[in-house]
């Protein structure tokens, strides 16, 4: 027996833990792309040679008025890194810094203090241009563009309507539901009022709004739809980097904010899919440590892609260490009350709540599958959102697992879980 010594990110530190490992079928990772060793110059060629748009400076005009849009904290975007270059970029091209501001697209998510907010952009960035939150509940913050034929009202954040263009920046991974995050996504949910997104989201009870699917997809097809009500005589730009799990940027992508989206996703299928040659009895999962396992609202997207690995019946063995705790009152408060994955289904169905659709997205994986949590969250919340157990250690976790698959089961790893999209080809 060859013991194997590993260590996963979990948090803002590391588990380590031992496997035999003749019993590892793969260790699925990130295919191996030299990451950009000038992020400036990446920038620059990105916007001056974008896909479906004439070059930024055939766009900006001197005296415009720009707004960004850049990611809030629980998705890594490196913003600090490719805001001062943009920012930069506008001033050459005659945009004054007071004429510029950022919205932070939050979704659904808390407010970010205004620590976060310089964090997230740099402090160049934040001591020049004015910072908003994208505040989902704050009616007063958003204008009408109409409905969609799916039936979603069209709320657009008012720092968005009154700009001469909007830039949408992020980065791109596989989505649960969405089929991809980045592009429109900066928009609608990111900088729409609560209304807008419960009823866009609520087309994730379709079975057709999956991980890396589009095309079908009602809430990618919704959206799409919903932004382009709002883009209608609007200048939209995009700019979506894809990182690795580093956090290195190995590609960036600018242009038309559907056109050079797609072109992108091509390139995320790349470096984020592998192929595993069987789903495996157990499988050990990391979502790559702090953001991405910052609370359970972002852990839930590792589960997804765990799941793809896993057998019926198997277990997965999940690092993450919740700082934060759920992330969300309504999704703890859905799962005391509702005992079944069932139960919850059916309330959303009736009834679609932001946060309930989480404890849907959380229980979901586990009707084919056990989860097994390390963990610092509350050992009773564990419980009643429905896993098998919650520990500190991997040793621990591990333990409890072959009570369900033996003491040899064939192994599936996965360090970057947040990232990485399993297939059996």
């Amino acid at each position: 027996m060859a013991v194997k010594s590993y260590e996963y990110a979990y948090g803002r530190s590391t588990k380590t833990f031992e496997l035999d490992d003749s019993r590892v079928l793969k260790e699925v990772v990130t295919q191996e792309f030299p990451p950009m060793q000038d992020i400036k110059q990446g920038v620059l060629d990105a916007i001056y040679n974008p896909i479906g748009l004439e070059p930024i400076d055939k766009i900006i005009k001197p005296g415009d008025t720009v707004a960004f849009i850049c990611n809030d904290l629980t998705r890594v975007a490196n913003s600090y890194d490719f805001m001062p270059v943009l920012v930069n970029e506008m001033n050459k091209l005659g945009v004054r810094d007071e004429d510029m501001h950022i919205l932070f697209s939050l979704g659904t998510h808390r407010n970010m203090t205004h620590e976060e907010m310089v964090e997230a952009v740099g402090e160049e960035v934040a001591g020049r241009l004015k910072m908003y939150n994208n505040e989902c509940k704050k009616e007063e913050d958003f204008e009408f563009f109409g409905t969609t034929s799916r039936g979603t009202p069209v709320w657009v954040n008012k720092h968005l309507c009154h700009v001469d263009h909007v830039i949408l920046t992020g980065s791109i991974v596989q989505h649960y539901f969405s089929g991809y995050g980045g592009g429109r996504k900066a928009i609608l949910p990111g900088c729409t009022a609560m209304e807008t997104t419960r009823v866009n989201h609520s087309f994730m009870l379709d079975p057709n709004a999956q991980l890396g699917k589009m095309q079908g997809n009602p809430c990618y097809e919704d959206q799409i739809e919903g932004v382009a009500l709002f883009a209608e005589g609007r200048s939209l730009f995009l700019f979506n980097a894809i990182l690795n799990a580093k956090h290195e940027f190995l590609r960036m992508y600018a242009g038309h904010y559907v056109e050079a989206h797609l072109e992108a996703c091509k390139f995320v299928d790349q470096a984020y899919g592998c192929v595993i040659p069987k789903k495996a009895d157990l499988v050990i999962a990391s979502c790559g440590g702090f953001p991405k396992d910052i609370n359970v609202y972002q852990m839930q997207k590792t589960m997804d892609n765990a799941a793809c690995a896993v057998r019926d019946g198997g277990v997965v063995v999940l690092l993450a260490d919740c700082e934060e705790g759920s992330g969300s009152k309504v999704l703890e408060e859905t799962f005391r009350r509702l005992k079944t994955f069932e139960a919850i289904r059916d309330e959303l169905k009736d009834n679609f709540v932001i946060g309930a659709n989480k404890a849907y997205a959380v229980a979901r994986p586990m009707q084919s599958a056990r989860y097994i949590l390390v963990t610092s969250l509350d050992r009773q919340l564990a419980k009643d959102m429905h896993f098998t157990a919650a520990v500190d250690t991997v040793e621990e976790a591990l333990a409890i697992a072959k009570e369900y698959v033996g003491e040899t089961p064939e192994i599936v790893l996965m360090p970057e879980g947040s990232l990485t999209v399993p297939r059996v080809e």
